[in-house]
């Protein structure tokens, strides 16, 4: 059975399944640190809406965030989470870990040879901890990355739910998650958005949750009915803004 750490920086909440989990916990404070060196020197980083240029000898992390920024359109600050997640997990396996899962605030990078189970919330709609993926060894490592108008505190400009994306890289599920969410101001927009952020490169799959409609798009991890009686103790909460959207369930 997995074992769960949950673990706070700076304001980012994480939780993580690994035999690695000092190395976990190193690599983040590691790579906020970069980050943070960074964005002094490049102000603008954290603030911009839409892709901007790097400074010359930008960090890897900087780099993956203004990578997936300019193949989604969206500001790189949109893909941190994803990007965190998904460096803690590479500097985890790098170590010897066998499996590594991260999860930032509802942002999530998986790396295991075991079924791992992600449940979707999304607040107070009925189908929070109602649905869940089902994520097959074969499909990992994968990120699976949520974005909400209604939840957290990251800037939305849409009135979407839930927008959960699948992809091979972290920051790209992050950064076309918030993408997605932004699109859907109305059911109608739900077809739009899932068309723009499915044909994207690099993009598995995205569901939408709006109202009382369900949109899927792409090659998502199998969808399966859940009902974990513990599942509201798994969510990640933000003190800011409640709890996130998705979580690991086991």
């Amino acid at each position: 059975m997995r074992h769960y750490r949950r673990y706070s920086h700076k304001g980012a909440n994480f939780r993580f399944a690994s035999s690695h989990q000092r190395i976990i916990i190193q690599e983040i404070r590691r790579q906020r640190s970069t980050l943070e060196a960074y964005i002094r020197r490049h102000p603008e980083f954290a603030t911009a809406l839409e892709p901007l240029q790097l400074l010359p000898e930008a960090p890897e992390v900087a780099r993956r965030m203004q990578i997936a920024s300019a193949a989604v359109g969206v500001g790189p600050m949109a893909a941190v989470a994803g990007t965190m997640a998904q460096l803690a997990v590479e500097a985890a396996r790098a170590a010897g870990a066998a499996e590594a899962i991260v999860e930032n605030g509802g942002d999530l990078y998986l790396d295991s040879l075991q079924v791992v189970t992600v449940a979707l919330y999304a607040g107070e709609h009925p189908l929070t901890g109602k649905l869940a993926f089902r994520i097959d060894p074969r499909r990992m490592p994968l990120a699976i990355c949520s974005s909400s108008s209604f939840m957290g505190h990251s800037l939305s400009f849409g009135a979407c739910d839930l927008a959960t994306v699948a992809a091979p890289a972290g920051a790209l599920a992050d950064a076309a998650a918030t993408l997605a969410c932004n699109l859907v101001k109305k059911i109608d927009d739900i077809q739009r958005a899932l068309e723009r952020v499915s044909s994207l490169p690099g993009i598995s799959g995205v569901l939408i949750i709006k109202a009382d409609k369900v949109g899927m798009a792409g090659d998502l991890p199998e969808l399966i009915r859940h009902g974990d009686s513990r599942f509201t103790d798994k969510i990640t909460r933000d003190a800011r803004s409640g709890s996130l959207p998705s979580g690991p369930n086991r």
